[in-house]
């Protein structure tokens, strides 16, 4: 094969430079998009070879860009709506119908073009931390949710907004046993939901989610008591166990908790500190007594 045919042409940097020329494509409403580059042409046409249209070969760097190009892969096309009534009919379309990508392109222009007060801005800035949210972008999610509730206190969505702040905050701590800063954040923010809109219906959730919440803190509590229970390190579990007890006595694990204390003094020699806490175990927990041997044992001890 003569060097001749077998000569390509690599791709310049500076568009200038390149013989090649640029790939178009159809956009919406008529009109070409330019795409700059990328293209290796192949020798001159000989007898039997395709047209010269189709005589060019797209490298991959230009594909993807095809490929993810608005234009080109049927997008949300901000340009082609004129009026910011029409994108944002036409973002909250793409926002229903699960595509946040588009939706959230729109809602970014119209948050800079809509008018100052227009209301539709508090709609356009919650739609946008909603689908941060479902993309789990959830630190950005907050920051959207909060300026929905603090640039427009007066509108329905703001305690809306308070609520899914609090929700994706919750999201963040995946696991009781790491760091509470995120719960402790969301715990602010629905409490100030509370004091904010009272009787809103996001209050009535936000009561709900505080109690599942609280949960949480208290199981975190109780594993951290129960990790020096096993060391044996008892004077530090006891810490974590009243912990529980007293912050959060209505959750799940504050019987659980009580339990053990009357365990870890009974191991300790603190017999007054455990007659003390199997009377708190009586007084409010009294289905978990039976369960209590030490307490059991004491009694049978002092009858004899």
């Amino acid at each position: 094969m003569s060097v001749e045919r077998s000569r390509t042409y690599r791709l310049r940097r500076g568009a200038a430079e390149s013989p090649v020329p640029a790939v178009k494509c159809q956009v919406a409403g008529g009109g070409d998009s330019q795409l700059g580059g990328g293209v290796r042409r192949r020798h001159s046409r000989r007898p039997g070879q395709l047209p010269a249209a189709a005589n060019y070969v797209l490298s991959l760097p230009v594909l993807i860009a095809v490929a993810l190009s608005p234009a080109c892969g049927g997008g949300l096309d901000l340009n082609q709506y004129i009026t910011p009534e029409e994108l944002f009919d036409a973002s909250l379309k793409e926002y229903r119908e699960g595509d946040c990508d588009d939706a959230v392109s729109g809602f970014q222009r119209l948050a800079f073009t809509l008018p100052t007060r227009d209301r539709r801005r508090a709609e356009v800035r919650f739609y946008m931390a909603e689908c941060l949210a479902r993309q789990k972008r959830y630190l950005e999610a907050t920051r959207e949710y909060r300026r929905v509730s603090d640039q427009w206190a007066q509108d329905s969505l703001a305690p809306l907004a308070l609520l899914r702040a609090g929700e994706a905050y919750i999201s963040m701590w995946r696991r009781v046993e790491l760091d509470a800063t995120y719960g402790l954040s969301a715990l602010t923010v629905l409490s100030e939901l509370l004091n904010r809109y009272p009787s809103s219906p996001a209050a009535a959730e936000a009561r709900q989610t505080i109690t599942t919440l609280n949960e949480r803190f208290a199981l975190k509590e109780y594993k951290a008591g129960m990790y020096y229970f096993r060391l044996k390190a008892y004077d530090s579990a006891i810490i974590y166990f009243r912990s529980v007890v007293v912050n959060w006595p209505e959750s799940s694990s504050a019987p659980e908790a009580l339990l053990k204390l009357v365990e870890s003094f009974e191991r300790i020699g603190y017999e007054e500190d455990m007659r003390d806490m199997c009377t708190q175990l009586q007084r409010f927990y009294p289905d978990a007594v039976p369960r209590a041997e030490a307490c059991a044992r004491d009694t049978s001890s002092a009858v004899g």
